[in-house]
């Protein structure tokens, strides 16, 4: 890039749906996104490589934003470009590093469990699956009994809709416009329609229905039909740039599924495991979903682990055909014994305490941030889960690109581009939080600077 800095134009010219970023077209005028160095040869062999082999859109999207990460070192809460510039993430893969990249002891529990273990036969009974399941039970909401484990979360959220629709003999699934619950199968469906639609996976809209967040009247025309077999809801919607549920939304949800014989389904893989200052987002609502799923955080960072977790009046199907669902690698006994520190970490003393005080210094460090800095204009929080809104439609991928350049790795919220996502791992301690908050700051004045060139 030769230290140039990239232009995309005010409006989107064009949106690459089905992969997991936007894909910006470059014009020739607009808002400088990064000024950065040209990469190393080694990384740009890297690249190379990447763009040729794995994920050409990718790299391409990367490259226009001027930020092109290649991970090399990594610990706690940074990581490390392999051309060596250090970054402060608060992006953590939608939750994946919670407790830190690299923790020491989920680090040691892994070796420990390669030691003794291996993948394990899915066909059989597990003491390290069956001891997960045990754990998860202990800290889920509402009487959740049963563990069905996948490698991701977007096998877990199918799991979900198969589980609803075999227990109430219903099709239809009920989501929310600018959801996201995964990029397989039936979650594609039940996610955002572009996504879905971009591979003819959209399906009939008699299947799959979608309305706004926050609008119990549109849930209430929804499901009076009563032919619902589920709402699938995530907790507080990520990719639509964390809008926090309106007070009473998530409780009428539920009241409303009750009424219509329709099951709630929790999708908690980005809030859940502690985030939120809570086990589970939506125990904080008051909330007992008749599904929950779970995963990035229960892997610890390091070995893929997912799970949905089941109510005994939904399970049946578990005793009547226990080959109803199989996944080789789903509850692999090496990653049920790094999940299973992951727990015990969450549950020590303290801890998810300090998620939400930890919350409440970054509160007071943004709001006088947004005293000083007008683009911000919303600061949407419960607990280390934050989307920051700003006064530009843009501001999402321009704060990615200068966070980038001052040693932030944040990303902006791919259904709303005026959202850039805010979530620091729930180990932080005030020291951490002053140095975070004057990364953001300072990546804030470099984004006024270039919109006020413009």
């Amino acid at each position: 890039m030769g230290g140039r800095g990239r232009f995309v134009s005010r409006h989107w010219i064009g949106v690459l749906v089905g992969v997991g970023l936007a894909s910006l077209v470059v014009s020739s005028g607009g808002i400088p996104m990064s000024v950065s160095a040209a990469p190393s040869p080694a990384k740009q062999a890297i690249l190379d490589l990447a763009a040729r082999y794995v994920c050409p859109g990718r790299v391409d999207t990367f490259r226009l934003l001027g930020t092109q990460p290649v991970m090399g070192r990594r610990e706690g809460h940074y990581f490390w470009d392999v051309d060596g510039r250090r970054l402060f993430d608060v992006h953590i893969n939608g939750g994946t590093f919670s407790l830190g990249h690299r923790n020491p002891e989920i680090v040691a529990a892994l070796h420990e469990a390669a030691d003794r273990f291996d993948i394990g036969n899915h066909h059989f009974a597990s003491e390290p699956r069956a001891r997960l399941a045990e754990a998860l039970a202990r800290t889920a909401p509402g009487g959740l009994r049963y563990a069905v484990f996948s490698s991701g979360g977007s096998e877990a959220n199918d799991v979900a809709i198969k589980t609803a629709r075999r227990a109430t003999g219903r099709r239809r699934i009920v989501s929310l416009e600018g959801s996201y619950h995964g990029h397989t199968g039936l979650c594609l469906a039940a996610g955002d329609v572009k996504n879905a639609g971009y591979f003819l996976s959209d399906g009939p809209r008699s299947e799959f229905t979608q309305v706004r967040f926050g609008d119990l009247d549109a849930m209430r025309a929804a499901l009076d039909p009563g032919d619902v077999a589920a709402v699938m809801i995530e907790t507080i919607p990520a990719t639509l740039g964390f809008p926090m549920p309106p007070p009473g939304y998530l409780s009428g949800v539920k009241t409303l599924c009750e009424d219509h014989g329709a099951l709630l389904v929790a999708d908690e893989v980005q809030t859940g495991l502690g985030r939120t200052g809570t086990m589970w987002a939506v125990s904080g609502y008051g909330v007992d979903p008749d599904i929950l799923v779970t995963g990035k955080g229960l892997s610890g960072g390091v070995y893929p682990m997912a799970a949905t977790l089941l109510s005994p009046r939904v399970a049946g199907w578990l005793a009547e055909n226990g080959w109803g669902h199989v996944s080789t690698f789903g509850g692999s006994e090496i990653g049920c014994q790094v999940s299973l520190k992951v727990l015990e970490i969450l549950e020590r003393p303290g801890v998810l305490e300090n998620a939400k005080a930890m919350s409440d210094v970054l509160g007071r460090g943004l709001e006088a941030i947004r005293e000083r800095h007008p683009l911000l204009v919303e600061i949407r929080r419960n607990g280390l889960v934050m989307g920051l809104r700003f006064g530009h439609e843009l501001a999402g991928p321009m704060l990615t690109a200068a966070g980038w350049e001052v040693g932030l790795w944040a990303f902006f919220a791919g259904y709303d581009r005026s959202v850039l996502q805010f979530k620091p791992g729930i180990l932080l301690r005030p020291e951490a939080c002053d140095e975070v908050l004057g990364l953001l700051e300072a990546a804030i004045t470099r984004c006024e600077e270039r919109i006020g060139r413009d």
